[in-house]
């Protein structure tokens, strides 16, 4: 059987919390039933219908990579997404050993696997959530998880309601930063401009 690998990102442009990265492996032939979108065109109950239904799906494999916010202060959000890129690549490909050299790997928009000499094979689609089904679901398992992981950080970090915007500039969260400060989990260089 033959497979693909799609890889996509969440949380790119948030002010707090990290970002996910998801790889998945699914067969060429997979299809569903319903029509499958990118995450951002789905409601918050139609991605978690879609995340159960792709957890419990027996031929679909991924694995998650995340970069906390001192990380990407450090590197700069693009190489930390592209070091998680590569991280969830290689995880899923250790663990999933039905991938051959003729598995093709795409990644959704300014993602990339390893630089320079180094890089994989592999070929970045604008627009991929919206075209490649491998993507599409990445992109639901990315943003489901980390709304998750942001909704629990929500109780830990009450004052700054992470539960609603998931850590992104809306303008409750920035009036929220204003008065309280920033929180261990926001990123710094990114509030300059606020």
């Amino acid at each position: 059987m033959k497979y693909i690998i799609g890889i996509d990102e969440v949380g790119r442009g948030s002010l707090a919390g990290p970002l996910f990265v998801s790889a998945v492996a699914i067969p060429t032939n997979l299809r569903f039933k319903e029509s499958l979108k990118d995450s951002k065109k789905l409601s918050p109950k139609q991605r978690e219908e879609w995340f159960k239904k792709i957890k419990s799906h027996p031929k679909i494999n991924f694995t998650i990579s995340k970069i906390y916010p001192r990380a990407i202060e450090n590197k700069n959000v693009s190489k930390a997404a592209n070091l998680a890129a590569l991280r969830a690549f290689k995880r899923l490909t250790s663990n999933f050993q039905r991938l051959t050299s003729s598995t093709s790997v795409f990644l959704d928009g300014g993602l990339y696997l390893g630089n320079g000499q180094n890089r994989i094979p592999a070929k970045t689609v604008i627009r991929g959530d919206e075209k490649i089904t491998a993507i599409k679901i990445a992109s639901i398992i990315a943003k489901v998880s980390r709304d998750s992981l942001m909704a629990r950080l929500a109780k830990k970090y009450p004052k700054y309601k992470f539960e609603v915007h998931k850590g992104y500039g809306t303008k409750r969260h920035i009036q929220a930063i204003k008065k309280f400060g920033p929180s261990k989990i926001h990123r710094r260089s990114f509030l300059r401009f606020i």
